[in-house]
């Protein structure tokens, strides 16, 4: 049996939960989720990835880099970094621990530089230099979980699955789309519910819905435009 100090500490690295504030009825998911999806893309129309990228190897560069910091962080990292770097090769021609120093300030540095180095060499040996589309093969790439997987390949226009990170869990638990505590588990609710040409653009939608409105502390229910669709509103 574990500890009680053991048990403290596994509750509080677990994220919150937002279950429990969907307690009002708003109708069936499959009959609300298309009227969600239309009138978030009507109010946020501009929702799109943060990161500044030229390539599918940037992209991918920058969403490794991207863990545990923020993208503006990742951004004025990679202006400079992707002037050096330009190919697989360039990130295996220099030390590790120059590549550490050029993305220091992501945190994190040694980890990271690991990992895209290895991904660089796999690059390198199994894929002719180029980055995968398929999630099976984004997943084996050092340091690509799916969640990176998952994000890499929708931005190349071929999504097949849908990002999961700490903005759609809590909206999609608010929303009452999912019941469910665990990224995986939540995504494979989500994408029985969406529909396929979404699945793109509606980790957006959320993301930027729970960065302007539905804020984890305090969300401002009375400016929401989905609030008579969710059974967390508080209007």
């Amino acid at each position: 049996m574990p500890g009680l100090a053991c048990v403290r500490a596994c509750r509080k690295s677990l994220p919150r939960s937002y279950l429990k504030e969907a307690r009002r009825k708003a109708g069936p998911q499959r009959q609300r989720i298309g009227p969600i999806i239309e009138r978030l893309a009507i109010e946020h129309a501009d929702a799109a990835i943060a990161l500044r990228f030229r390539s599918a190897l940037e992209l991918l560069v920058s969403v490794m880099l991207s863990a545990q910091t923020t993208d503006v962080n990742v951004n004025r990292v990679t202006q400079t970094l992707f002037e050096k770097y330009h190919a697989p090769e360039d990130y295996l021609a220099v030390p590790q621990e120059e590549l550490e120093r050029d993305i220091f300030a992501t945190g994190f540095y040694r980890q990271k530089a690991k990992a895209v180095r290895g991904t660089m060499r796999m690059l390198l040996e199994d894929f002719d230099g180029e980055v995968p589309r398929r999630l099976d093969e984004l997943v084996r790439l050092p340091g690509v979980a799916r969640k990176t997987a998952n994000v890499v390949a929708a931005e190349l226009g071929e999504p097949q699955g849908i990002v999961v990170d700490t903005h759609v869990r809590r909206l999609s638990q608010r929303l009452g789309l999912t019941r469910q505590e665990d990224p995986v588990k939540i995504e494979r609710d989500l994408v029985k519910l969406v529909p396929l040409p979404d699945w793109g653009r509606f980790p957006h939608l959320l993301i930027w819905h729970g960065r302007r409105v539905c804020d984890a502390r305090r969300p401002h229910c009375e400016d929401c435009v989905v609030n008579d669709l969710c059974p967390s509103s508080r209007v």
